[in-house]
């Protein structure tokens, strides 16, 4: 096998693992709490900031999704009482995102289930 079949074949694996594992955490977050991976990790990475309080653009850079698609999973979570925005007073265009108290306490069950989707792939 030349080293370019070697290079694509490990790629599609990377490929293929990355997709189990995405449609595992998918359909047990979703079973278990409502969230899709997408609201889950914006979730995240918003309680991991230590104001709890981030621009969405800085969320887009930050993660694998679309600005269209991340403010549809921001709009989730404010609609599920998630999170909240809030319009940035010093830009007009700007729009913070701060978890709520019911966001932090779903995000600290949906992560047990987040990590043991994560062990029994990746452990």
């Amino acid at each position: 096998m030349s080293a370019d079949a070697v290079l694509a074949d490990r790629w599609r694996s990377l490929l293929s693992r990355y997709s189990r594992i995405a449609h595992d955490l998918d359909r047990e977050l979703q079973a278990a709490h409502g969230l899709t991976v997408s609201d889950y990790e914006a979730l995240d990475r918003l309680l991991s900031e230590p104001d709890r309080k981030v621009r969405v653009q800085d969320l887009v850079d930050d993660m694998h999704l679309s600005q269209s698609a991340l403010s549809r999973a921001v709009a989730r979570l404010e609609k599920c009482g998630l999170a909240h925005r809030d319009m940035c007073d010093t830009d007009r265009r700007g729009v913070f995102v701060t978890p709520t108290e019911t966001g932090r306490v779903v995000h600290a069950e949906a992560r047990k289930t987040y990590l043991a989707v994560l062990s029994q792939h990746l452990a």
